[in-house]
């Protein structure tokens, strides 16, 4: 694509670990895994990208439609060598990969998919709480919108609260926010097309969810054999508010492992 990526690789714990490529929602960056990444590295290659548009990578002056994320993709994997990877994606980044999948049967080795877009068509107020402090990024307003996404507004951070709005003060970070939203209201409709997803996949919400609520989780069960897995006392980001559940279930799936965390 010709544009500057910027991503986490923490690199391979042993010759035969296979790639995980963690994918952030809107308006994030690769900084929002890091409470899961480095447990997550000890099984497998990790890699984190910025997807195109936000967190530190380029913001070009282009329409960003589902196209141009699926491009992103599949530029992000074929650059790194990275070959039939599992993925795990959140929100919008979850939206991304669910189409990677049906467009590109047999290129994924295993998928979970956390509080995944791509099934809302209408907003809720905590959604429009983010999109109004990625528009007006003050500390108030960014404090305010991850706190609403919470179930327990303790795992907000001050430095999670002062990254959101330094990066949406970044040169094109609103125009690339704003034309993603576009993109995804004219996205062609999972609905009725995820029964093409062959890869095993594992679907996980919080209960307490108020940006995309949990009942969202069950049309995700069209994909064929997935799994579902509802975590209690836990809001829009699992990996965030409970970091040791979400690692032990994902690694359990992922790769069949027991793990005391």
């Amino acid at each position: 694509m010709g544009h500057s990526i910027r991503y986490l690789d923490y690199g391979r714990p042993n010759e035969g670990a296979k790639d995980l490529v963690l994918l952030h929602g809107i308006g994030a960056s690769s900084e929002r895994w890091l409470r899961v990444a480095p447990t997550l590295s000890k099984y497998f290659r990790v890699l984190v990208p910025d997807i195109i548009g936000f967190g530190y990578s380029d913001k070009p002056t282009v329409e960003y439609t589902m196209d141009l994320f699926q491009d992103f993709l599949a530029g992000f994997f074929e650059s790194l060598q990275i070959s039939r990877p599992s993925v795990i994606a959140s929100s919008f980044g979850g939206h991304i990969a669910a189409e990677y999948a049906i467009r590109n049967a047999r290129s994924l080795e295993k998928l979970v998919l956390v509080s995944s877009a791509g099934m809302m068509r209408t907003s809720t107020p905590v959604l429009d709480g983010y999109i109004m402090a990625a528009l007006y990024p003050t500390y108030e307003n960014a404090s305010n919108a991850f706190r609403a996404m919470a179930h327990d507004s303790s795992a907000v951070t001050e430095e999670t609260v002062v990254d959101f709005v330094n990066r949406m003060r970044l040169s094109n970070a609103k125009y690339a926010f704003m034309s993603t939203l576009l993109g995804i209201r004219y996205a062609p409709a999972l609905r009725g097309r995820l029964s093409g997803i062959v890869a095993p996949t594992l679907v996980m919400w919080g209960d307490n969810d108020k940006m995309i609520p949990v009942q969202y989780a069950k049309e995700f069960r069209e994909i064929p054999g997935s799994e579902l897995v509802v975590l209690k006392d836990c809001g829009h980001t699992p990996y965030v508010e409970k970091p040791m559940t979400f690692n032990r279930l994902v690694l359990k799936f992922l790769a069949g492992k027991e793990v005391m965390l």
